[in-house]
């Protein structure tokens, strides 16, 4: 598949810069596969969609990870916690990176080696303390911090939320069937394909979990609903090499065959990215193509803070 295949037009204004007001107020795109009918609902009306599938959703929780530091000369730099390699060392990304260099401090930071693309091995004093790592698409402040977590939160790890499981309340939860699973977001989930051929993008792999009571509730249900990307490969993992913990770097490619999931709660995804990708797969390419135009002309929010889609 060629990247250009994951471009779309979307005007700048529906990139939404703040969630609902209401975390279940979002809207919600319903595509059925089966019949290729489309509809209109809010996030509240999810349960009245499904039947009596298995929600599952991952627990991951976004550590304040972006660190606003200084450089020893008084320059500035931003250093980006990706993921926890123990005894204080993490992967991050630093910029400048290009002046950087192995041995400076930045501030709470050493820098220990350079890995490549702005990539750091760095080694942290202490705990992250640093701000919510809000995408760069999102240019206004966000007012309550929680609302970049989903309520489900619980393992601290990740660099980025699983933005579908945003739109949950508990009420809502409470009306569905829900198991969990844990992936800790970090680079691989929101890199830009920068690459013509996406035979071509190489993943570097995330840390999973699954318990293995939880697995067995997934094996064994009639039918999976994934809530995110960051679920799917957890699960379509698994389903593959029956490893319950672990670093996956399932790609997902128009093509793919789905082993355990039987539909995907998502959020819009930006052009040329793997999570579009994926989509695709599941959806259908031409599917997913026309869900997109129509969801531009009914003037549904995109990306993070954005509303959501559910393919059954």
């Amino acid at each position: 598949m060629r990247s250009d295949e994951l471009d779309y037009a979307l005007p700048p204004e529906l990139i939404a810069q703040h969630p609902a007001e209401r975390r279940d107020a979002s809207r919600l795109l319903v595509y059925d596969r089966r019949t290729n009918d489309v509809r209109h609902r809010t996030f509240a009306q999810l349960p009245d969609e499904l039947h009596g599938e298995l929600v599952v959703v991952n627990d991951t929780k976004v550590v304040p990870a972006r660190l606003l530091v200084r450089r020893e000369s008084g320059g500035e730099a931003e250093v980006l916690l990706l993921e926890s390699l123990g005894d204080g060392i993490w992967e991050a990304l630093a910029r400048p990176s290009r002046r950087l260099r192995a041995g400076e401090r930045l501030g709470p930071v050493e820098l220990l080696e350079p890995l490549g693309q702005g990539r750091w091995r760095v080694m942290l004093d202490g705990e992250p303390g640093g701000v919510a790592p809000l995408p760069p698409y999102i240019t206004e402040p966000l007012a309550d911090p929680g609302r970049y977590q989903t309520v489900y939160a619980d393992e601290a790890g990740s660099a980025a939320a699983p933005t579908a499981g945003l739109h949950f309340t508990p009420e809502l939860l409470a009306r569905l069937d829900v198991e969990r699973i844990t992936l800790h977001v970090g680079l691989d989930t929101f890199r830009p394909v920068a690459v013509d051929d996406l035979a071509e993008h190489a993943l570097h792999g995330e840390r999973y979990r699954v318990t293995p009571a939880a697995w067995k509730r997934i094996e064994a249900a009639d039918r999976v609903l994934a809530v995110g990307t960051t679920t799917v490969r957890v699960l379509e993992t698994i389903a593959r090499d029956r490893q319950l913990e672990g670093r996956t770097t399932l790609f997902v490619l128009p093509g793919f065959e789905f082993q355990r999931v039987d539909a995907l709660l998502t959020n819009f995804h930006l052009p040329r990215s793997t999570l579009l990708a994926l989509v695709m797969a599941f959806a259908g390419v031409e599917a997913t193509r026309d869900l997109y135009r129509i969801a531009v002309a009914e003037r549904y929010r995109f990306y993070s803070f954005g509303d959501a889609m559910l393919v059954l």
